[in-house]
């Protein structure tokens, strides 16, 4: 939010000036007034480069989003007024990001805005599928039920989430292991074993090849380093643009094991959240054009704006999704018995719950089938290592 410098008179008639965060100018002036000053001279604030690199925004998870929204409904429920509720919560956040965006949405819907207009200038904590469902609810009268609703999906996305990071979390771990025993015994160990070996020793083509690769680590290290930079930039850079993200979208679909789960998160996801768009009351096409982007794939985001398109031209949703092979069979069939029903709601609800399940028992049984591998990889790399160290002592012994 943008930073305003004020000069206001206070209740005493003395002059007073300092800075404060405001969505706009008309709102910073709205709260100078409420807290009793009268402004005289207001203006948006320069903040350098600098300063902004220095502000740390803390991230608003998934849970913090969740409690916000499972509170507010109780608080709503007991009668307590919107505003109130927005500024009780924010003052008790510990999350100074979701505390100063409470606050501001507070004033906001305080000076006359809607609530969920005022949410919808905090991308960055507040969704698009939170913002329209939190419209639909104040246009039905429902905003309690929404805000259930929207914790409980929030709810289900972070468990979802932590079995995701839990299958990821063992192989990334062994791997950084893996490199750090291997850069120790270039550095370290293998020059110990280079004064064991006889001069003039003919070294076998894998000794000679791991001493090279130690050498020049330890002499020109400077340049892995800019090589990893270098190799990291680029691959941000690419995965940023439209072809890199989608290769890297095909790429987790296709890789073993790892893509059937990220396809059964995908699925969960999605059918989460078109059932809680739905159940609010937001419009099909509406839904699917929030549903799809919300899973984080663009092919899959791709396939639900065809099947939006498609509708609009009298086909379900089904068969345009069927067409993308990115759906599992007994998923299509459900979501086309409930457009036939008219059901589609529970039938998603039921997907969802089922692929939830399926990823947090397919993530259990990963991290057991992962850690005898990745001991065998670790134990492989550091066995080629030591052979390879080992077998000019060999070959000098049976010589002798």
């Amino acid at each position: 939010m943008p930073m305003y410098a004020y000069q206001v008179l206070d209740q005493r008639g003395g002059l007073s000036s300092g800075k404060l965060e405001a969505e706009n100018e008309f709102l910073a002036a709205a709260r100078l007034k409420r807290l009793g000053f009268t402004p005289l001279e207001l203006r948006e604030a320069k903040v350098s480069g600098l300063q902004q690199a220095l502000t740390l925004q803390k991230k608003v998870g998934l849970g913090e989003l969740a409690l916000f929204s499972r509170q507010i409904a109780s608080m709503l429920n007991a009668g307590i007024p919107l505003t109130r509720c927005l500024t009780a919560l924010g003052e008790q956040s510990a999350n100074i990001t979701l505390r100063k965006t409470l606050l501001a949405v507070s004033a906001n819907v305080e000076g006359g805005g809607s609530f969920s207009e005022s949410l919808r200038g905090h991308p960055e904590v507040f969704n698009e599928m939170y913002c329209d469902l939190i419209k639909a609810g104040e246009v039905g009268g429902t905003l309690e039920n929404v805000l259930l609703r929207l914790s409980q999906q929030l709810e289900s996305e972070k468990t979802l989430m932590d079995n995701i990071k839990a299958a990821m979390f063992y192989p990334a771990v062994v791997l950084i292991f893996a490199v750090l025993v291997l850069t120790v015994m270039l550095i370290f160990i293998v020059p110990v074993f280079l004064g064991f070996y006889p001069e003039g020793v003919q070294l076998p083509f894998l000794t000679s090849l791991i001493v090279l690769f130690s050498d020049s680590l330890r002499n020109f290290w400077y340049l892995y380093i800019l090589l990893m930079m270098a190799v990291v930039f680029a691959a941000k850079y690419y995965l940023a643009t439209e072809s890199g993200k989608r290769a890297w979208d095909k790429m987790k679909f296709r890789v073993p094991i790892f893509g059937s789960l990220v396809q059964k998160t995908i699925v969960a996801r999605f059918s989460r959240t078109l059932a809680t768009l739905l159940s609010g009351g937001i419009p099909v096409l509406q839904a699917l054009e929030t549903a799809g982007p919300a899973t984080g794939s663009i092919l899959v985001a791709e396939a639900v704006k065809r099947a939006g398109e498609k509708i609009q031209e009298g086909q379900s949703i089904a068969e345009p999704l069927k067409e993308s092979k990115l759906f599992p069979p007994t998923v299509i069939l459900m979501i086309a018995v409930g457009e036939e029903t008219g059901d589609l709601p529970s039938l998603l609800t039921g997907i969802a719950e089922f692929y939830e399940q399926e990823v947090a028992t397919m993530s259990k049984g990963l991290t057991g089938l992962i850690e005898p591998l990745m001991i065998i990889f670790v134990g492989g790399i550091v066995g080629v290592m030591v052979l390879a160290l080992y077998l000019p002592i060999f070959s000098v012994i049976t010589q002798l």
